[in-house]
């Protein structure tokens, strides 16, 4: 009867051996990944011609599914990521079936770098240049936010 505790005992701690095993993996892992893929850039590429003054790309962000804070929650999520957000709003409409990026500078590098910060897929970036804007992309997010990098993380 003596041995049963002692053999309990060792069982358990072996659990805890594993399960803290697991948990420095997993933290090691999500340590590499940050410093080994560090995803993309919120600096402009080095090909752009476009006269916008900052260094760091210039985005706004549209509400185009008509769900509160939606545009807020993104514009977070990409200032967190170092891209410039210099304007906020509401789309046009809140039709917007999918979320699109809009090059606006005529850089589509630097569209496809604000699309991949947020999961939207390059086959969405769009280009529509408007200098008097300022900026070098627009995101329209549609009702496929959910979908989003900025939805898929915890808040």
């Amino acid at each position: 009867m003596a041995q049963w505790p002692s053999r309990f005992t060792n069982g358990l701690l072996n659990a805890a051996l594993v399960a803290a095993g697991l948990g420095a993996a997993v933290l090691l892992y999500a340590f590499a990944s940050r410093t080994v893929f560090t995803g993309p850039s919120p600096k402009r590429p080095p090909s752009d011609t476009s006269q916008l003054v900052s260094r760091i790309i210039q985005v706004e962000v549209r509400n185009g599914a008509g769900v509160d804070r939606l545009a807020e929650r993104t514009t977070q999520y990409l200032r967190d990521r170092g891209f410039d957000v210099v304007d906020v709003g509401n789309h046009s409409s809140f039709d917007q079936a999918h979320s699109v990026v809009i090059d606006r500078a005529g850089n589509p590098e630097a569209a496809r770098n604000v699309a991949e910060a947020l999961g939207i897929p390059f086959s969405r970036v769009r280009q529509n240049i408007k200098p008097e804007y300022y900026l070098d992309a627009s995101v329209i997010l549609g009702r496929d936010y959910a979908q989003l990098r900025p939805f898929q993380e915890a808040p």
